[in-house]
Order: structure tokens, then sequence, then C-alpha cells
């Protein structure tokens, strides 16, 4: 078996390829049979916005997380960090749970890596 690891996303889904890169090493990584968790902060809450429309050929974030989600994956948005933008936990991608500092705190102690994006 794995090891559990903790993502941390930072930037907004699109503009730079921090969360692109994040979301390959999350699948990578489930590849292997490791368990993943992924916090959404600041703007990278908006990488669990369903139906993201890219073009095509582009990579879609949403379908990347969708993807994690269904290899158990769990992943969390920032509740501060959605509230700050104006979004609800109802307006993210099924799957998606409010998060917070506490179970951030959480996640950082039960993971025996973490990775900043």
């Amino acid at each position: 078996m794995g090891e559990d690891v903790l993502i941390v996303l930072n930037d907004a889904p699109y503009g730079t390829e921090k969360a692109y890169n994040g979301l390959r090493l999350s699948i990578a990584l489930q590849a292997r049979d490791n368990k993943v968790n992924l916090f959404l902060m600041a703007d990278a809450v908006f990488c669990g916005v369903p139906k993201q429309e890219t073009p095509k050929g582009y990579y879609n974030i949403s379908d990347m997380l969708g993807r994690v989600l269904a290899k158990s994956g769990r992943v969390a948005a920032c509740g501060s960090c959605m509230k700050a933008r104006g979004l609800t936990v109802d307006g993210l991608i099924k799957g998606v749970e409010q998060g917070s500092m506490a179970l951030l705190s959480e996640w950082t102690e039960t993971c025996s890596k973490i990775h900043s994006f």
C-alpha cells in the first residue's frame, strides 16, 4: 500500500500551470496506490467550479479534479477562501467538501508527504 499524501493548491486553475501540475501529480500518485488529500486555498478554490469549458485540446482542471475524486481522493476547498470569493460548497463539483484550517491541520499531521503548488 502507498502513502498518505497532502497536496495544497494555492493558485487559480488557469493562467499558470500550478494547479495543472498539482493535479497531474495527484493523478500519478493515485496510479501508484497512494492516498491523496487535495486542499484548495486562495484562488485555487475556483478549481472546484463545475462545467469549465476550455478550448479543444486544452487541459480541463475540473475534469482532472473529477479524476482525483473518482479514485477516492479527498478534496476540500478552504471555507474562508470560498466565502471571500462568493463561492459555496453547493456551487462546487460534487464531492468537493468545504474545508477549514482545522481540517488542513489534521491532514498535515496525518500525512507522510506534503506538496504545495
